[in-house]
């Protein structure tokens, strides 16, 4: 099981993996959207934010705005380094419910695209 500040660790990297990808593509395929990213064996959130602009770091703060979160995924701490990694496959850890997506269809194949 990987500590949660190995998992604060993946996120951050996620965060920078996002500032990399071309503008155009993120222009074609980002939307204003919060993403809550639960990991369920260290039972912590991390909250955070997707615009076009990239991906703002991930806090444990909820957003204060009280409105649910648009994107919400659920992970074990070793999957979420194993995918951040390149080491997990996003496509195959949903379709194996090693990740589970709380999102509209057509969120989750933006995120598709981008990861």
């Amino acid at each position: 099981m990987a500590s949660v500040e190995e998992c604060r660790a993946a996120l951050a990297k996620l965060v920078t993996q996002f500032d990399e990808i071309d503008e155009a593509d993120r222009a074609k395929h980002v939307v204003e959207r919060t993403v809550s990213c639960r990991v369920s064996d260290l039972d912590v959130t991390f909250y955070g934010r997707l615009h076009y602009e990239g991906l703002d770091p991930f806090v444990e703060t909820p957003p204060g705005d009280g409105r649910p979160t648009d994107v919400k995924l659920t992970i074990v701490s070793d999957d979420l380094v194993a995918l951040v990694n390149g080491e997990l496959d996003l496509a195959r850890a949903l379709l194996g419910g090693r990740v589970k997506v709380d999102a509209s269809f057509g969120d989750l194949l933006r995120l598709r695209r981008l990861l």
